[in-house]
């Protein structure tokens, strides 16, 4: 038996330090929010997703009093984004939220494991890492790809 270590590269970054194109697509992010469809909850999401073919992608949390009949933000934009562009591979995916009181969180927040494995799958569609920038109020967290957030991912393909 031995002890194996598993180390994910996370940038940290101010938003002033973002690219432009990094900085459209959190606002874009933290826009989708306030499209959140979160009565139960009070907890609004939204995710804005880069396109290979310059086109954005935005999609908010969308709940359902039938739990679990809601999904996330992230599910929401990479559904549509795929079922509009089914051709197209995604780049990168901003994420935000917005506490119960409406104020955005402090610290980044991360994508549910079912939103990790769905985006997963258009990783591995696209054939190359897809950035992923989780936003806070202070503070991004910028990793490399979306497998940085499943390290033991379920793939077809392992």
């Amino acid at each position: 038996m031995k002890d194996t270590e598993i180390i994910i590269p996370v940038k940290v970054a101010a938003y002033e330090e973002l690219e432009a194109s990094d900085r459209r697509l959190v606002d874009l992010a933290r826009e989708a929010t306030h499209r959140s469809y979160a009565p139960y909850s009070r907890f609004r999401v939204g995710a804005a997703i880069l396109l290979d073919n310059g086109e954005t992608i935005t999609g908010a949390n969308q709940e359902n009093v039938a739990y679990p009949s809601g999904t996330c933000a992230e599910r929401t934009a990479c559904y549509y984004a795929h079922a509009t562009y089914p051709e197209a591979k995604f780049v990168t995916i901003a994420v935000a939220a917005r506490d119960t009181d409406g104020k955005e969180v402090a610290q980044p927040i991360a994508p549910c494991g079912a939103c990790r494995q769905a985006l997963l799958e258009y990783e591995t569609l696209a054939g190359h890492d897809v950035r992923v920038i989780l936003t806070g109020a202070k503070e991004m967290f910028i990793l490399p790809s979306v497998k940085s957030l499943l390290p033991f991912a379920f793939t077809e393909f392992d």
